[in-house]
């Protein structure tokens, strides 16, 4: 097996040093790839990337979706891994995914746990065990073989919001989808930059928008009027 991981960053520099090295250390190293697919970052996220053994490229498309959709068109493994810059999975990932693709899993992603001992954060962490898509996300990490990836297709361009819920969504329809029982660390940013209810108020009004057909522009900035938004974000 090798894995691709994509990385898809836009002005990261606090992070993507912290996140190659921690993916690059684990024992099976020579089978892995780690691929940062950039959105034009203004600060140093390449510059300090390229410091390891990694490949860097400047997508043409912005967004999340459009930058792992340019990644995968660099990698050479037969499984793609899709992880945010500031997720960690546990270090046993690799062996985790190839364990669940022995048992014929063709996708998968973990649980969550926050990088914050807030109460509500771990409640939240708490109904990711639940094996349904209202509690996954991209910062779960998402893996899944290429086969199947080329089944499904890819992620949607133009979507700059819910990107992946809508690629959960078709890959679960049509793969066989592991949920481990373990946990990817992430950040709690949008969390400590706003409060617990107000990001819970947007998640649910931006799932409700999506399934009731709403445009992309008229989600996002649905999004950026209830929350304050990260300067990095998409």
């Amino acid at each position: 097996m090798k894995l691709s991981i994509i990385i898809p960053t836009f002005n990261e520099e606090e992070n993507i040093q912290n996140v190659i090295a921690y993916l690059q250390g684990i024992s099976q190293k020579e089978n892995i790839e780690i691929i940062i697919s950039d959105g034009g970052s203004t600060d140093n996220t390449i510059e300090l990337a390229q410091k390891f053994d990694v490949i860097t490229t400047l997508s043409p498309i912005k967004g999340r979706a459009g930058q792992m959709n340019h990644g995968v068109t660099l990698a050479t493994g037969n499984l793609f891994y899709f992880i945010h810059a500031d997720s960690r999975p546990p270090l046993t990932y690799f062996t985790d995914i190839e364990q669940a693709l022995y048992k014929g899993f063709n996708c998968g992603c973990y649980r969550s746990k926050f990088d914050s001992g807030n109460f509500m954060l771990k409640i939240n962490a708490f109904f990711t065990r639940l094996n349904v898509l209202f509690c996954r996300g991209g910062d779960q990490t998402i893996f899944v073989t290429k086969e199947l990836f080329e089944t499904v297709g890819p992620y949607k361009n133009e979507m700059l919001i819910m990107e992946d819920y809508d690629f959960l969504l078709r890959i679960r329809r049509q793969g066989k989808f592991k949920l481990f029982n373990k946990a990817t660390v992430f950040s709690a940013r949008k969390y400590d930059e706003n409060s617990w209810l107000k990001v819970q108020k947007a998640n649910l009004k931006i799932v409700r928008m999506y399934k009731n057909g709403k445009s992309q522009k008229e989600m996002l900035d649905t999004y950026k009027q209830m929350l304050n938004y990260r300067k990095n974000a998409f």
